[in-house]
């Protein structure tokens, strides 16, 4: 439904709008003049953890992340919430400040926002941000011999759930939501000292399916190595103990029958494929050359950076092959 509603909006009537409704991607960017670009987006949704600040931080960093994304930095967000009638006031602040705290660590400021009330919490923020036009990044225009970087491990999704029901040790647990509230403003900050092609974030479709879009929108094919994806502590044992998720399952059968998978996969090999993300990390297409001294780069600033997958120069256009050692 959503996809025809698309034609209602032709591009050709809106030149400045340069990231719209044509093609998918993290944000929609509207040229102001030669030099600055306007990034926008927004995100929001039901609470991943239980404490309320955390959340709110959470949500906030989730939603700058498609700025990130884009090559651009936060000037600005607006708060989106929906809170039930009898939630305590305290939390709803709590909620709040962890998000106005994340924005404000982006160097950026709360400038209001909209509540309604609903049964079920929602947080999340519309979120403005600016680009030099030459500077704007998309998930299209990864070239044949690129090296593909991701800069967070791949578990929130089936570590969330587990937490849910009391398999997750305190330390893993931390360790993830830590990740999560980990703004991706320094990698994208470093990748703009690079010439980088292509960028996009991991979040709801997983990596398969934010890979398999760059490899659509650019034209190209990818070969994932999956051996170099790096998984959050737990993750492992909560797959063995049987978690995952609804969104790991429906990415899956999405994404899995437009994939070139070698042979079937393990269930933590799932996981790091299909396993849909909070917060995640950026994929970023740079140059075969410049890609290892990026990956230094970030690594060198704290950024658990890896590069997991490259960009095949004979392979079908749009194509996402998965190996791994375990091949054969």
């Amino acid at each position: 439904m959503l996809r025809d509603l698309k034609s209602q909006f032709p591009p050709e009537q809106f030149p400045q709008l340069v990231v719209g409704l044509d093609a998918p991607d993290d944000a929609a960017v509207y040229l102001l003049d030669d030099d600055h670009a306007l990034v926008q987006t927004l995100d929001f949704f039901a609470p991943v953890v239980d404490d309320p600040y955390e959340y709110g931080a959470i949500a906030a960093a989730n939603a700058m992340s498609d700025v990130y994304a884009m090559g651009g930095s936060v000037l600005f967000a607006l708060n989106i919430a929906a809170f039930p009638e009898d939630l305590p006031a305290a939390i709803a602040a709590d909620i709040l400040r962890g998000g106005a705290e994340k924005v404000r660590e982006a160097g950026a400021a709360i400038a209001g926002g909209h509540t309604i009330i609903d049964e079920e919490p929602k947080y999340g923020l519309a979120v403005t941000g600016v680009a030099h036009p030459d500077q704007v990044r998309r998930n299209a225009g990864a070239l044949p011999g690129d090296a593909i970087i991701l800069t967070k491990p791949i578990g929130t999704g089936v570590l969330i759930g587990a937490n849910g029901a009391g398999a997750v040790a305190e330390p893993q647990m931390r360790a993830a939501i830590g990740q999560m509230m980990t703004l991706n403003k320094t990698a994208a900050e470093l990748a703009a000292d690079y010439p980088v092609r292509a960028m996009a974030d991991v979040t709801g479709f997983g990596l398969a399916g934010h890979l398999w879009e760059l490899a659509e929108q650019s034209r190209a094919a990818i070969e994932l190595d999956l051996d170099r994806v790096e998984a959050l502590d737990g993750l492992a044992e909560a797959v063995a103990a049987g978690f995952g998720s609804g969104g790991q399952n429906r990415n899956r059968d999405f994404f899995g029958p437009k994939l070139d998978i070698e042979r079937e996969l393990t269930p933590l090999e799932d996981a790091l494929l299909y396993d849909p993300q909070t917060s995640g990390g950026l994929l970023i297409s740079a140059g075969l050359i410049e890609a290892p001294h990026l990956e230094q780069a970030l690594r060198a600033a704290g950024v658990p950076a890896a590069i997991i997958a490259n960009v095949a120069a004979q392979a079908p256009a749009g194509a996402l092959q998965v190996v791994s050692a375990a091949s054969g």
